[in-house]
Formats: C-alpha cells, structure tokens, sequence
C-alpha cells in the first residue's frame, strides 16, 4: 500500500471520448440505489464527467460514467435501470437515508464525522454499525461511494475525516497509534450516536487501515474488524518486498536480489533512527551499485529514492522527505492481531503490487492454525484497492472494475451471512482453499 498515497474511493475509469457520446437523457440524480435484498447502484457527480453524466458504482463492482455508451446504468426519474450480468435489466429506486454530521474532540484536533442510517421498509431499526477506517490518502471520507454500499446493505456507517484532511482540524498523520486513537473516539461517539439502534459494532479498514483498525480495536468495544488490501507486516517489510516483487518483474539473479535485501536493511537504519545514523552503510552500498541498470529502475515504497539521492542531500533533507508524517516504521501489526479474541475478517488482492501479500497469507493461515476467529479471502488477478486490471507488456496496468466480490463479501460477512462464493475468491479456512 502507498504510505504516502493509497485510494479508497473509486477513482472512474476515464474513456476513450468515442465512448462518451451517448444521447443525452433524464437528469441524472445523484444518490443510491436499489434495496438490500436487490443490485445497488451509487451515483455522484465527479469533475471529469459532463452534465448530466454521473460516476457510478455497483455492487458488483463495475463503475465508470453513465454519460459512456458502454454504461449499464440508465437514469430515470427518481429511478435507475440496471443492466445485469446476463443482460437482463432491472429498475432500481432512488434510497433515502438519515444522515447526522457531528464533531469529535480529539486530542490536538476536533473531527467531523457523519453517520449514514438507512430508512425505508426494508430498513432494520436495529443494524450492525460499521466505523470506517481510511487507507493513507488526504482525501475526505465523508460521502465516499464505498460507504453507501455498504450503508445500502442494511448497515450503520459512520465516516469521518482524519485529522488534517476535509472538514477535520489537526495536522495530517500517519502515526498509527494516534490514528488509532482517533478511531477508538470515532466508534465511541458513534456508539452513543446510535445507542439502542445497533446490534453489534466493528471497523472496516482499508489499505493503511489494516494496520489502524486492528489496533483501535484494542481501545475499544467492538465486535468485529474487517479489513481490506492490507498487510501483516511493518512498513519497512512492506519496503522490502515491494522491491523483491519488483526484482522478480525485471528479471533479476540471486545476487542483484541480495543486493536489493542489503539495500533495505541499510535504508531500514536511516528511518528507523529518523535519518540520525546509517548514512555510511547506504552511501558504500550506492557506490557498489552506481552501474546496475536496476538501481535506476527499483522503487519500493522509499528506498529506491533514498538510493539515487545523493548522500549530501539525504542528510540535508531526507528527513523532511521521507519521515515527516510520523510513520512508526517497525510497527508490530502481527502483535496486535496475535492479542485480538473478536472475529477478523482479512480480504487479499492476489496480485498486489504495493501491498505484497506472502507474509500476509503466512501470517493469517498460522492464526488460522491457532483457532483464531479469523476469516480469509484471496481474490486472484486483484491489485490494490481491490481493482481488476489490463497489463501491458511493459508491465502497466490498467484498473478496470473493483473484483466482483468484494463488496458484497464485506456485507454479507458484518451481517453474518456469508454464502459459498464471492467472485473469483477462496477462502483461507480450509473450505474452497
């Protein structure tokens, strides 16, 4: 996962302009929906998109304009019709949720939150309530796409942007221990919010949140943790493995890789004194290498920056750079995970580049082993964020849909309902593994 910049909000596929000419409609009408026991589709407005067109976002995954020839979302007035898998099309009504904005004092900062409830005939008056976690990006939670779904299903979500991004005071961190703390008042406020109104309460954490909601879970009364795309490994593992997934793609030998693990343990140093001592070790080791044509090309989640700049620099300002937002660099998830007694429910992307999943899927088949109450789902050809995609012979990808599956496995799994298959999925209990 990105440290600096990961995604939980779909970002829409941008089309060709040939495929956005479609003939022009009813206005579209941002919104939800479809009812829990039917599709859903989410509908809000983005830059990129000529009125009346909306970005759209199903449960199954697809997303992308409706102003798109290829769309399967036509709207209507106060209406949508849903073209399914099987061609087939269905008629969707617009949802109506309560939705109540309040503030949470926290330490050094105050934090809006916002609290979707649904309402309407198929609406429970007692829900599951759900605290989300976001992943390392900036920007606001509130009124993210992921969240209707999952508030659609029948679910009380309560977002609220992080310190120092959106409508939330503060300065922005990755400190996961103050996230955490964080998302410990967000679920109590929340809790108070809905007293008498929920069944159970838990989080769900994507990308970075894998490593906060877990250990939030600890500060709090909660029942449950789902988690998305995240790794059971500290920052500086996550370093490592990027770049050895990267060696693998570039085709590299034995000793180009042990190269690579000599080169983490040297930037490891730097960090984890907070660029105070490890210069020397890193400064021989970019000497050695100056002439490997991968020193040019590996990236990791920092190293490969520190190592094509210079050592003069590096002291000047690689502090400022690369350690300015708090990261505690060894962070130890798999301690917190080994302390958790509540069920966890823990989602793969298979193929993920930035989050390298093999000491992930270890770590969860040991707890497995140990009679943990853990759940596991790897969805194969999956990238971060849960993005199926198009590679290029250079290696490029292109995201084309969120992985059938994944959101409906999310609900389904908080409601206590999971059923054989989600997607393309296997589960890591030993059933369809």
């Amino acid at each position: 996962m990105k440290i600096l910049c990961s995604i939980i909000t779909v970002a829409m596929l941008v089309l060709p302009a040939a495929a956005m000419a479609r003939s022009p409609e009813l206005m579209c009408e941002a919104g939800v929906y479809g009812e829990s026991d039917q599709d859903i589709v989410v509908l809000e407005a983005k830059d990129w998109i000529p009125s009346p067109g909306l970005g759209y976002l199903i449960l199954d995954g697809r997303y992308g304009s409706t102003s798109s020839l290829a769309s399967p979302v036509k709207c209507g007035a106060g209406n949508v019709l849903l073209k399914t898998k099987s061609s087939e099309q269905v008629r969707l009504e617009k949802r109506a949720f309560e939705r109540t904005r309040e503030k949470i004092p926290v330490a050094g900062a105050v934090l809006m939150g916002d609290l979707i409830e649904p309402i309407g005939q198929h609406a429970s008056a007692v829900r599951p309530l759900v605290v989300m976690v976001q992943g390392s990006e900036t920007e606001p939670a509130i009124d993210n796409n992921r969240a209707y779904l999952l508030a659609a299903q029948g679910i009380s979500v309560f977002t609220y942007d992080k310190r120092g991004t959106g409508q939330s005071s503060g300065f922005y961190t990755q400190n996961f221990e103050l996230r955490a703390d964080d998302a410990a008042a967000a679920m109590a406020h929340a809790q108070n919010m809905v007293r008498g109104r929920f069944s159970k309460a838990g989080y769900w954490g994507q990308s970075q949140g894998a490593w906060v909601a877990p250990l939030a879970a600890t500060l709090s009364k909660v029942d449950f943790v789902a988690v998305g795309f995240g790794l059971i490994a500290t920052p500086i593992e996550e370093d490592r493995d990027q770049m050895l997934l990267e060696a693998q793609s570039l085709g590299l030998n034995d000793h180009e890789k042990e190269q690579i693990r000599r080169l983490s343990k040297a930037t490891a140093t730097i960090v984890s004194s907070h660029f105070t001592s490890g210069f020397e070790t890193l400064n021989a080791l970019r000497t050695e290498i100056r002439d490997a044509k991968w020193a040019q090309k590996i990236n990791g989640e920092y190293s490969g920056d520190m190592l094509r700049m210079s050592d003069s620099d590096l002291r000047r300002v690689g502090r400022a750079v690369f350690d300015n937002l708090e990261i505690i660099w060894d962070y130890d998830s798999k301690s917190v995970l080994r302390n958790m007694t509540i069920p966890l429910l823990w989602t793969i992307a298979e193929k993920d580049r930035e989050a390298p999943t093999d000491q992930t899927v270890a770590s969860l088949r040991d707890f497995k082993k140990q009679g943990k109450p853990f759940d596991a789902y790897v969805f194969p050809n999956t990238d971060h964020g849960m993005y199926e995609f198009i590679e290029k012979p250079d290696g490029t990808r292109t995201n084309t849909r969120v992985t059938e599956g994944y959101f409906k496995l999310i609900g389904d799994w908080i409601l206590g309902r999971t059923v054989d298959h989600y997607g393309h999925s296997r589960s890591l209990s030993g059933k369809s593994d």
